[in-house]
């Protein structure tokens, strides 16, 4: 059984007690009359492939409150197109799968690209804000959540929570943050625990009383990948295409609405999905995931007139590196009491790769404090582009025809 304790600037809704998933179902097939529920699946065909997704696709055929599920495909050709068509297909729910490597798709993204926006390199963020665009295309969709496609003990539960906060009609939240708990014969989440986390708080103690670094310290998980918003929010918010994406998202919620209006919510007790490697260079693994959280992180700081000078990235190392020592003395005693393993050697080489990430964000950043531009929220491609609802909607029904 969780805890009931609030703290930092953001509500928390634990998981109390055994409340069953069908009184849950139940309440919002009840919201669903009056708020439209989609759910955003971004996914590599290779995921469906591995363990977790046919457990997810075997979930979603339980579930009856969606109003729509929406498939962001990527790196798929043809015959992998057709082939997870037919997976999604055994669903109940209306599915639509977005092709990101379909010949209709890529016209989309040449169009745009051809009105001088940045759309930037493909990965996971880039295949979300597209998908999120065809999503609100349709006028008739209130809330969408997102999920990842790697969970391999996933729930139909997870969605359920999510969306809760933000379709309740006597609430009053416009995002919610999903969070769990990573462990299994050990702790996993090196990045949060080792790096984020210690990081977010050797800032607080450089810049004092900063209410966003407060705001992304309240943040029981912010680096999940599960979250969930209404459409009113999300036609205004510009989404980073690198590792940075939840970091980025976090900041774009804080600029956008009011603190009392964001919630994290416990979605599940354990959360068990494919666990990155260190990576040998910096453009790898959960090096490449510091380095680009590090780097939006310093650039989220200068916007809001944050100098960040030569003596100020020096403090920084050395801060950083007492507060992540701090945390493993931590999640040494933490591990110890639950009868977990605990390699301190391991946790301390982790620290060492992160200082070093820490070192190129750095560099990288005084280079080229812009870096890869943000993508642009949708409000703005629909002034430069006004039909583009309807080739996106006309793109997607013909792929899935």
């Amino acid at each position: 059984m969780s805890d009931f304790f609030q703290n930092g600037l953001i509500t928390t809704l634990q998981r109390l007690g055994n409340r069953s998933i069908e009184e849950l179902e139940y309440e919002l097939q009840l919201f669903a009359k009056r708020r439209n529920m989609v759910l955003l699946l971004p996914a590599l065909y290779s995921e469906f492939e591995g363990p977790a997704m046919p457990k997810i696709v075997e979930e979603l055929k339980k579930i009856s409150y969606l109003y729509r599920i929406v498939l962001s495909l990527d790196r798929a050709n043809e015959e992998q197109f057709k082939r997870v068509k037919q997976i999604m297909s055994q669903i109940p729910t209306t599915v639509r799968i977005v092709w990101h490597d379909g010949p209709n798709m890529q016209k989309i993204y040449k169009e745009i690209q051809e009105n001088n926006f940045d759309i930037g390199p493909q990965g996971k963020g880039r295949s979300v804000w597209m998908t999120l665009g065809y999503i609100l295309s349709d006028a008739n969709a209130y809330a969408i959540a997102l999920h990842d496609c790697d969970i391999v003990n996933y729930t139909r539960e997870l969605p359920a929570r999510l969306f809760y906060p933000v379709v309740h009609p006597a609430l009053d939240f416009e995002f919610s943050k999903g969070y769990y708990a990573r462990y299994g014969e050990k702790l996993y989440g090196r990045v949060t625990r080792l790096y984020y986390t210690p990081l977010i708080r050797a800032l607080k103690k450089m810049l004092g009383n900063y209410k966003f670094l407060e705001y992304l310290d309240s943040f029981r998980y912010a680096l999940s990948g599960e979250f969930a918003f209404i459409r009113s929010l999300a036609r205004g918010l510009r989404i980073s295409p690198t590792w940075g994406l939840e970091v980025s998202m976090l900041s774009e919620v804080y600029q956008n609405t009011s603190v009392n209006r964001i919630a994290q919510v416990e979605v599940m007790e354990n959360y068990e999905h494919k666990h990155q490697k260190m990576g040998k260079s910096p453009q790898e693994g959960l090096t490449k995931m510091a380095v680009d959280i590090a780097k939006a992180l310093f650039r989220v700081l200068t916007q809001d007139g944050v100098v960040l000078s030569d003596s100020f990235f020096r403090s920084l190392l050395t801060t950083y590196l007492v507060e992540a020592q701090k945390a493993i003395e931590k999640y040494n005693a933490l591990s110890l009491i639950n009868g977990l393993e605990y390699d301190r050697h391991r946790e301390i080489s982790a620290v060492e790769n992160f200082v070093t990430a820490l070192k190129i964000a750095k560099d990288e950043f005084v280079e080229n404090p812009i870096g890869i531009h943000m993508l642009p929220p949708w409000i703005r491609i629909r002034a430069a582009i006004p039909d583009i609802s309807e080739k996106f909607i006309s793109a997607v029904e013909a792929d899935n025809e």
